[in-house]
C-alpha cells in the first residue's frame, strides 16, 4: 500500500470515528426529548425567555426603565437600508409614546415570543396554540398542511404555517401589518416582513429559538436572531393575566 493510500485511509478512519462519536453523543439527547403519541417533539408546557431582547435586540447598556443586556442578533448587525436606519433613530426618540408596548397593541412576531412574560404552548396534530400572558394574546401555528391564505392581508401577528423538518418545527409567517416593532429601541419593519422561525429542543427543558427575518423594503439582506426558551419547571406553572395600561411610561397614575 502506498504512503498516499495509507494517508487517505487514515483520514477516512479518523473522520468516521469522529462522526460516530458525534452521533453517539447526540443519540441520548434525541431520545431524551419529550414526544407526542405520533413521535413529534412535544412542546406542551409553559415557556419564557431570560433576556432583554424586548427592550433592544442588540447589545445595550442600562437606562431608565431598561435593563442592560447582550444582543441576540446573529453577527450583531441589523442590516438597515440607509433611510431605514434614520427611521429607526426616530422610532427610538418617540419610543415612550409610539412603541406598540406603550400603546398596548399586540407585539407582533417574533417579538411576542421574547416579551418578558411566560406563555403556554398547547400542541396537537393540527396546530400549536401559544397562550401568552401579555395582554391575553393567542397565536395559532397550523401544522396540518394548509397554506397561507391569499393576500395581501395585514394582521398584527401575521399568518403562521408550520412544518416538521426532522425534530425541528419550522414556522413560515407572512401577512403582517407595518404597525409593530421588534423592540423598544425602535427596530422596525414594513408590511412586507417575512419571518421563518425554527424551534428545536436543546434538551427536555430548553428550546433553541432561531429566527430569520427578511424585509426587502427595509433591510439590505435577511438577518437572524437566536435565543433559548426556558421551560418553567415549578410544580404547577401558570400563565396569569397581564393587562396593559397605555402610556404609563410617560404619565404615571396617581397613587
Amino acid at each position: 500500500m502506498s504512503r498516499q493510500t495509507t494517508t487517505v485511509a487514515t483520514v477516512a478512519t479518523v473522520a468516521l470515528s469522529l462522526w460516530c462519536q458525534a452521533a453517539a453523543a447526540q443519540a441520548p439527547l434525541a431520545a431524551g426529548i419529550p414526544r407526542t403519541a405520533d413521535g413529534k417533539p412535544d412542546f406542551n408546557g409553559v415557556w419564557q425567555v431570560l433576556n432583554t431582547a424586548a427592550w433592544d435586540l442588540q447589545d445595550h447598556h442600562a437606562d431608565t426603565g431598561v435593563p442592560p443586556g447582550a444582543g441576540v442578533v446573529v453577527g450583531g448587525e441589523i442590516p438597515y437600508q440607509p433611510w431605514a436606519l434614520e427611521r429607526k433613530k426616530q422610532n427610538y426618540a418617540n419610543r415612550l409614546t409610539e412603541d406598540t408596548d406603550a400603546k398596548c397593541f399586540l407585539s407582533g412576531v417574533p417579538r411576542l415570543t421574547y416579551m418578558p412574560y411566560p406563555f403556554r404552548i398547547v400542541q396537537n396534530s393540527e396546530k400549536l396554540t401559544f397562550l401568552h400572558e401579555y395582554i391575553h394574546t393567542t397565536r395559532h401555528i397550523y401544522t396540518n398542511g394548509t397554506e397561507h391564505p391569499r393576500g395581501p392581508i395585514e394582521w398584527w401577528l401575521g399568518d403562521s404555517r408550520g412544518r416538521w423538518e426532522s425534530d425541528t418545527l419550522v414556522v413560515d409567517v407572512i401577512h403582517f401589518t407595518d404597525q409593530t416593532r421588534f423592540d423598544k429601541a425602535g427596530n422596525f419593519h414594513s408590511e412586507a416582513l417575512h419571518v421563518v422561525e425554527r424551534l428545536t429542543f436543546i434538551d427536555a427543558d430548553h428550546i433553541d429559538y432561531d429566527v430569520t427575518i427578511e424585509d426587502p423594503k427595509v433591510f439590505r439582506r435577511p438577518w437572524k436572531i437566536r435565543m433559548p426558551l426556558y421551560r418553567r419547571i415549578e410544580s404547577n406553572p401558570r400563565v396569569l393575566e397581564y393587562d396593559c395600561y397605555a402610556f404609563t411610561d410617560v404619565f404615571r397614575l396617581p397613587s
